[in-house]
């Protein structure tokens, strides 16, 4: 039977159509009778109808195959699960399987263990039962107490321990040696490295140009008064003599010869030279001189980070610019003692600032020496003492070259510094001949020990290397040589810093495999 709801659309359907087909006729003004227009419109109402029923089951089916297609789809699906949820199925009994069997295992491990523990405290009832019995019969073999035993047994283990712990201690004692000399070397090396300066070599006389050899005449003056009254106001000696183009400024205190140096050059720019002028020229120099010595100490107080000093002592600081010793100029020798010392004094976890300005005061007596008695570090001593600086300080300036015994560590720190800046390579000039010379010495004293075959001088004479015969000399015979050869380089040459002396031995054994 057909659905109501098909029938009812078909039958609209066909309605719409005939009433379409007679509008169409009457509106063409077609020419036909009544029964060919009705027939023709029940054709095509059933063409129609037929069109419509054909859409009509194709929609069914197509949605017929739809329909069994998602439902196909769906028991894949559901197939696809099932047989998923069979695999973990059969992973878990899988699993289950292997949790049982490790559970029996652990049980029978459990098993022997608890079998073993058993054993074992019956095996250690056992030996405690014996080695009681043993020290049963050992107390009747020994006819000794129990005490006793003790007693002699604490003994022996102390006599024992005693000679172990004193071979530790003396072992001990070497390796913290040999690291505490490692690290003074570290130590040394590394404040060495980080600082590194130039020195100037300055000599006890000074040139003036001058235009032409007539100003010689002017400079000597009418019976000698002008170079007279210049030699009497500055203190210096004037040399003239036959060498052409100059004038030759002569004098032991090296701030007089610079003050005449730059007044005889004024003189001589100025062209009025009598004695009056002469006068006149060195007092205003000497004021100059005054303020640049003043601002030489400033300077070298800033380079070396020292702060509030007395302004005699930045004077004197500044007075050092002037005076070498061994061609090495004083003001900077004391700049780079006070930075070697601060390096090395923080490298030890000390203070760094105080140990600068040890550093800086050490040499301040060298400026004043030629005014005071005394040796410069005494006369260094008491003018920082009079100017107010601490006991570190005052104590650094007087010990630095071992005169006293050393009470605080800046000393000994100040007195490594200043050996440091003294006799490192380039720090003191001398000429070849002399320093050929030394090295010479140096190797012949070394060449008069007995089995020794080869000296030679390294490093700039720091270090000599004696090479000896090892048939004559055995390695006891070499040390001892070493210990000999540095105390008669102490006692016969004379030497800035030192001088590390190494004797080198070697036993060849050679064969030929023919």
């Amino acid at each position: 039977m057909a659905d109501p709801l098909i029938v009812g659309s078909f039958a609209g359907i066909v309605g719409v159509g005939v009433g379409y087909f007679i509008d169409r006729l009457i509106k063409g003004g077609a020419y036909k009778t009544r029964d060919e227009i009705v027939q023709q419109a029940q054709r095509d109402a059933e063409s129609l109808r037929k069109d419509q029923e054909l859409k009509i089951k194709e929609d069914m089916l197509k949605r017929r195959e739809e329909l069994e297609a998602k439902l196909e789809e769906s028991r894949n699906q559901l197939r696809s699960r099932e047989r998923e949820l069979d695999k973990q199925q059969a992973h878990l009994e899988e699993q289950q399987d292997s949790f049982r069997k490790k559970e029996k295992m652990l049980q029978g491990t459990q098993q022997k263990l608890a079998d073993r523990t058993k054993a074992m405290e019956a095996k250690e009832t056992e030996l405690n039962r014996l080695l009681k019995d043993e020290q049963e019969v050992l107390y009747k073999i020994s006819e000794l107490t129990r005490e006793q035993a003790t007693e002699q047994l604490l003994k022996r283990l102390d006599r024992e321990l005693s000679d172990q712990t004193g071979a530790m201690i003396l072992k001990h004692e070497a390796e913290i040696k040999l690291d505490c000399e490692r690290k003074a070397r570290e130590i040394i090396g590394m404040a060495v490295q980080r600082y590194a300066s130039a020195h100037t070599s300055e000599t006890t006389v000074s040139t003036v140009d001058i235009p032409s050899d007539e100003v010689k005449g002017r400079i000597i003056g009418r019976e000698g008064r002008n170079i007279r009254a210049f030699e009497k106001a500055t203190g210096v000696d004037v040399i003239v003599d036959d060498t052409p183009g100059v004038v030759i400024v002569s004098a032991f205190d090296n701030v007089r010869r610079e003050i005449g140096k730059m007044s005889l050059a004024k003189l001589i720019q100025d062209g009025r030279i009598h004695p009056s002028r002469i006068e006149e020229i060195v007092a205003e120099t000497t004021k100059e001189m005054d303020d640049h010595i003043r601002k030489l100490g400033m300077q070298a107080c800033e380079e070396a980070s020292v702060r509030g000093l007395h302004p005699k002592i930045v004077d004197l600081m500044g007075r050092l610019h002037f005076r070498v010793s061994y061609s090495q100029n004083v003001r900077q020798h004391s700049i780079e003692v006070a930075h070697l010392t601060g390096m090395m004094a923080e490298q030890l976890g000390l203070d760094g600032t105080i140990a600068r300005r040890c550093g800086f005061l050490h040499d301040i007596g060298k400026a004043a020496d030629h005014e005071m008695e005394g040796g410069h570090p005494a006369v260094g001593a008491e003018l920082l003492k009079r100017y107010g600086e601490g006991s570190e300080v005052v104590h650094a300036a007087a010990g630095h070259h071992d005169d006293i015994r050393p009470e605080h560590i800046y000393t000994v720190l100040v007195a490594a510094a200043d050996a440091i800046s003294a006799a490192r390579p380039g720090a003191r000039r001398e000429t070849l001949e002399k320093y050929v010379r030394r090295l010479e010495e140096l190797e012949g004293l070394a060449c008069g020990f007995p089995g020794v075959d080869h000296a030679f001088a390294v490093q700039a004479g720091r270090e000599i290397r004696v090479i000896v015969d090892s048939s004559r000399v055995n390695d006891r015979q070499a040390a001892r040589m070493s210990r000999d050869i540095a105390s008669a380089i102490e006692q016969s040459l004379t030497y800035p810093g030192e001088i590390k002396v190494t004797v080198l031995r070697e036993t060849r054994n050679v064969e030929y495999a023919k």
